[in-house]
């Protein structure tokens, strides 16, 4: 599965959540179910949030990373994306390098690199506040 972008995309890989959220995936769900078919949608492998301006997308790289998340480390002498990634679609992809992530500015859908992007997830795919498992 893939996820649509929109705007400017806050993306974290699933599996990072369940290692690293504090309460696991679980517990992320309950904490964004009001969010969810809003801001927020996932697919089996990445979760999606965002903003429309960088200064609220900079406030949830802080958030994420108060709850103990690496949101990027240096790589080969530049800063890269760690454990999140921030997603400009309109304007190219990655605001730095993340090599997790495999992002289709044509199509505006971003997939967990090495797995098929199959269907699109997006806000349509969820009733607010709906949360599959």
């Amino acid at each position: 599965m893939a996820i649509r972008l929109e705007f400017i995309d806050f993306i974290v890989p699933i599996a990072t959540i369940r290692a690293k959220y504090p309460g696991g995936w679980a517990k992320c769900l309950a904490d964004h179910a009001n969010l969810i078919g809003g801001r927020v949608w996932y697919d089996e492998h990445l979760l999606r949030d965002g903003a429309m301006n960088p200064r609220d997308i900079g406030l949830l790289v802080g958030e994420w990373e108060a709850l103990g998340f690496t949101p990027t480390v240096e790589a080969d002498g530049q800063r890269v994306w760690q454990d999140v990634c921030v997603v400009e679609s309109m304007f190219g992809g990655p605001t730095l390098p993340c090599n997790w992530l495999d992002v289709d500015p044509d199509l505006r859908i971003a997939s967990l690199r090495g797995s098929d992007p199959g269907s699109i997830v997006g806000r349509e795919s969820f009733e607010h506040g709906q949360i599959k498992e």
